[in-house]
Parts: C-alpha cells; sequence; structure tokens
C-alpha cells in the first residue's frame, strides 16, 4: 500500500461520527425533544406554534382530541386541529395527536379525519388509557391501516400514555413493539385507577417520587423504555404558577428516574422543563473534549485528565451531548462542527 492510500484511510477512520462506531447491536433512541407541550383548544394550538416558531423546534406540541375535545363536538375539533396541524403555521412538523381511548367510540373518526387531513406532516399519535398490550396492538394495527388509505409516507410513531394496572404489567412488551416511540406515565389517571387506595397527596410533589406505588410504575416505566431504546416521558406538574417547582419536578424525573422528556401543560413550564433536562455544562465541556479526543485515537482507549475512558464512557458522553443539543444549549464549537456539522448524516440518539 502506498502512503497516499495509507493516509486516505487513516483520514476516513479519524472522521467516523459517534453513531457510526459506538452502538452496533443497540437500540437507537428516538431524536425528539425534551418537552411535549398539550394544546387542547384553538387558541393554545395557535399559541403554542407561535412561540414554536420563535424558539425552534425545541418542544412537541400535542393537539389534544381525548380531553380538549367537547361532547357531541369531536368530529369538528379534531378537523380544525388536523387542518391547523396541515397548514404553513406549522413549521417544524413536530405537532403530534393525542385520540381517544379505545374504548371511545370516536377514537377511530380522531385518526381517521387526522390522517385524511394531516397524514404526512403528524408528528406522533398519542393513545392514551391503553388498558394492556392488546389495546396496543390494536391501535396499531388501525394507525397502520389508515396510513395505507391515505398513502401516508412513513409509519406515524406511535406514544403510548402507560397510566392503567394493565399497562403496567404489561409494560415491557409495550417497549418492545416495533413503533413505539415513548412510554409516557399517566399520573393522575394512575392514582385514580386505585379507588382512593392512593391519597391525593401523591398527584403533587414530594409524594408523587416517594408513594410506593407510584415510584414501582415510575420505575418500570423508566426502565423499560431504556432497555427498548424508546422514549420515557414523565407526567405533568399540576403547579402552573411556580415556575422553581416545575424546574424542581422534572429535575426530579430526570435525575432521579431517568426520564428524558415530560409534558407541559401551560406555556409558562416549557422553559423550567427544558432548563430542567439540560445537562450540567462541566459535563458538555467534558463530553466535547472526551469525544474529539477520542476520534482522534480512532475511538480506542484514551487517557484523558488523568481517566481512562473507553467506548463505554463514550456512548454515556455522546448522549449527553444529544441531550444538550436537544435542550438548546450551545456546544463547544469544535464538538458542534465535527459531530453536528453539515457534513454529517443526520444526528440521532443511537
Amino acid at each position: 500500500m502506498d502512503k497516499a492510500s495509507s493516509t486516505d484511510i487513516s483520514r476516513a477512520v479519524i472522521a467516523l461520527h459517534p453513531n457510526d462506531v459506538l452502538f452496533a447491536g443497540s437500540h437507537a433512541l428516538p431524536a425528539i425533544p425534551a418537552v411535549d407541550h398539550y394544546a387542547g383548544a384553538e387558541r393554545f394550538l395557535r399559541r403554542a406554534l407561535a412561540m414554536q416558531a420563535d424558539l425552534g423546534p425545541l418542544f412537541d406540541i400535542t393537539f389534544d382530541c381525548e380531553d380538549g375535545a367537547p361532547a357531541g363536538g369531536e368530529a369538528d375539533h379534531a378537523r380544525m386541529g388536523a387542518q391547523i396541524i396541515a397548514s404553513k403555521d406549522n413549521r417544524f412538523d413536530r405537532v403530534g395527536l393525542r385520540c381517544h381511548d379505545v374504548t371511545h367510540p370516536h377514537w377511530q373518526v380522531d385518526l381517521d379525519i387526522a390522517l385524511s387531513i394531516c397524514g404526512d406532516r403528524l408528528a406522533f399519535v398519542t393513545l392514551p388509557k391503553a388498558r394492556d398490550l392488546e389495546d396496543v396492538l390494536f391501535a396499531r394495527h388501525v394507525l397502520r391501516g389508515l396510513e395505507q388509505r391515505y398513502n401516508t409516507k412513513r409509519h406515524i410513531p406511535l406514544h403510548v400514555i402507560i397510566e392503567t394496572h394493565g399497562a403496567v404489567r404489561d409494560v415491557w412488551s409495550i417497549a418492545a413493539l416495533e413503533g413505539v416511540e415513548s412510554l409516557d406515565f399517566g399520573l393522575m389517571d394512575f392514582v385514580s385507577e386505585h379507588r382512593g387506595a392512593i391519597p391525593s397527596s401523591a398527584l403533587r410533589s414530594p409524594a408523587q417520587f416517594e408513594h410506593p406505588l407510584i415510584v414501582r410504575a415510575k420505575t418500570e416505566v423508566a426502565a423499560a423504555a431504556h432497555a427498548y431504546g424508546r422514549i420515557p416521558s414523565h407526567n405533568v406538574s399540576t403547579i402552573l404558577d411556580d415556575a422553581n417547582a416545575v424546574f424542581e419536578d422534572a429535575h426530579t424525573a430526570r435525575e432521579r428516574f431517568g426520564f428524558l422528556r415530560m409534558w407541559s401543560i401551560h406555556p409558562g413550564q416549557i422553559e423550567p422543563i427544558l432548563r430542567a433536562m439540560r445537562p450540567d455544562a462541566a459535563d458538555v465541556a467534558d463530553a466535547a473534549g472526551i469525544l474529539l479526543a477520542a476520534q482522534a485515537q480512532h475511538w480506542g482507549p484514551i487517557r484523558f485528565e488523568g481517566r481512562l475512558h473507553d467506548r463505554g464512557s463514550y456512548r454515556y458522553y455522546w448522549h449527553v451531548l444529544l441531550r444538550a443539543r436537544r435542550t438548546g444549549m450551545p456546544l463547544p464549537a469544535a464538538a458542534d462542527t465535527a459531530f453536528f456539522g453539515p457534513r454529517n448524516a443526520e444526528e440521532s440518539a443511537s
């Protein structure tokens, strides 16, 4: 082999992206924002889209057909939301839809209307109150049939709310299903399912992070999601006028329970949730330095500031960078160029 050929091969190895070398055989995490903001009325949906246009796609929006629709007006409500999702106001195609649960007479109509109007613009479909694995399989079957009917260009991801006894029991099987992108814990309905056995204090902090039955459910949801490369999404904070309390709820969900995403039910909750989901700035700086050094050494083991690092720690620090990027944190310029520059493929949370 001549010197020129050897140099070309060396450069190609050095340029390998983390996604190309660190995650063979493992499940990839979906590249979705850390905040899922719910909007159940037209004015709230339009307000959320305006905020998203200003901030960029740092948060998703879920148009709510379950709790947002007036009784008897479900079809008009679904049609209104679908038309807005299909409009130019939806700049980033990061708006999903929560349909009614599978026992509701209108749930399939929700999906039919949405896919007929905005199927290719729909970021995801959220299924509430799944009673067990069979409900999720049925919902996915119906969704795939409608995709075929309306010739959507892709399979629409399914987000499943885990809020019943049966869903908690089957959560690992639900997480394993192809097409499931997120497992969302629904605290209020989960507590209600216990018919008064869990006190109302557990609907808020600190009891929502301390009651044994809720802790068990949250840890099962997060563990199953991580095992199968799904995003675990945490329940809402019902506090609307205290940003610090919202931040603390999101921070606890992230740091103690491993949730990577959280619902928002008021525009004022978006920023504190984003802030809570961000990694520490020192960790981001370390991640950038370690990964750049690893790339320069062809992803073999390195010594960095007196510590050994190999592909196990590289995977950890890669997710630190991804978490920073998806929550709007600036990255060190060299790492931003090396890993997220225009010459790289679309980044994903592998």
